[in-house]
């Protein structure tokens, strides 16, 4: 049995990451860390994790815990985890991070949008982006893994077909996202409280949220060029789940339809088996992957305007996080990719 510690466990990614573990075949959790409520039972803060009644939250001492754990989650807020996971990493850990610390290759680009410079310059170009579907084989000799962000995984698994082909014009690309209000954390702002969230549909950090330098950097990376994303995301009254509605115009002259974008997705994600293709008359739904590692998309084209529409659906703390985490973990341990991962989702 491999031996793992998650750092941050007491949020809402941490519980599902502890959930995901805690039915893992070739995993035993050893370590739960938490500085607020350090002594407390890990079921005080997660009632459905009885599995894990031995476990207590203690504060997180790297030094300590290295020594009882083979690969180490942290799952703190940014600014917060540049240093913990820099300390693993120097003790020979392999580390998958969940903040997004490690995510954005330029440091400059980091300081603009976390508003703090990256201290750790070196161990940023070694950390390899957690997309697995996209950077398996640089996941399996990893140390450092920057798991990405829930809207960056939904966006790009919609997107790269596309852009890795040369398909669409790449100043046309517009994302609008929808996310469940877990995404947020356990925040305790008052906007994520049932009665200002319930029967309402919000935009928020329009044109500035901080996942939108990760979906331009990984597209730059294949298109060869910059690329610029007009990127809107909405807080839903769901507890989980992501929507993302992607627009991208179609390369002319060709005429494009559904069936031809369909066959090219089943082609392209052939033997992934975490991306499942819908029929052209079965849309995506964050309710149909509720709990679960998958990520749905579905297709059409607006053939007035040679409009490329793809939908994606999955769970912001599924594939979006902790489930794409458990994946990646599986990469670097050299276990089977699936293990721990392949319930269905929830239903009703």
């Amino acid at each position: 049995m491999h031996k793992v510690a998650v750092i941050g466990a007491s949020g809402y990614m941490g519980g599902e990451l502890l959930r995901l573990l805690s039915q893992h075949p070739e995993v035993q959790v050893r370590v739960v860390t938490s500085e607020q409520s350090s002594g407390k039972p890990v079921t005080d803060l997660f009632p459905n994790l009885t599995v894990l009644s031995h476990l207590r939250f203690e504060p997180a001492l790297p030094e300590a815990i290295a020594e009882r754990a083979d690969l180490i989650f942290v799952s703190l807020p940014h600014k917060l985890a540049q240093g913990t996971v820099a300390q693993f990493v120097r003790r020979g850990k392999r580390v998958v991070d969940l903040s997004a610390d490690y995510r954005l290759k330029n440091t400059k680009t980091y300081q603009d949008w976390y508003q703090t410079p990256h201290r750790y310059p070196s161990l940023l170009k070694q950390a390899v982006y957690g997309l697995t579907e996209f950077y398996r084989t640089k996941i399996k000799k990893a140390r450092l893994i920057a798991n990405p962000g829930c809207y960056s995984t939904a966006a790009l698994l919609g997107l790269v077909p596309l852009v890795q082909r040369k398909l669409v014009r790449l100043d046309s690309i517009i994302v609008d996202a929808k996310s469940g209000i877990s995404g947020a954390g356990r925040s305790g702002l008052s906007i994520h409280q049932f009665t200002e969230a319930n029967e309402g549909l919000e935009a928020y950090q329009i044109g500035h949220h901080r996942h939108l330098p990760e979906i331009e950097q990984e597209l730059k990376a294949l298109a060869g060029r910059s690329v610029q994303v007009t990127f809107t995301p909405h807080l839903v009254p769901l507890n989980r789940g992501i929507l993302c509605t992607i627009y991208a115009k179609l390369n002319q002259p060709r005429r494009w339809t559904a069936t031809d974008l369909n066959d090219l997705y089943h082609t392209f994600y052939k033997n992934e088996p975490f991306i499942q293709i819908l029929r052209s008359d079965t849309a995506p739904n964050p309710k149909y992957v509720r709990g679960s590692n998958l990520c749905q998309i579905g297709l059409a084209v607006d053939t007035h305007t040679q409009t490329a529409i793809v939908i994606t659906a999955l769970d912001n703390l599924g594939k979006g996080g902790a489930g794409q985490a458990v994946q990646n973990m599986n990469l670097m341990l050299g276990l089977k990719e699936t293990a721990g991962l392949t319930s269905s989702g929830v239903w009703p």
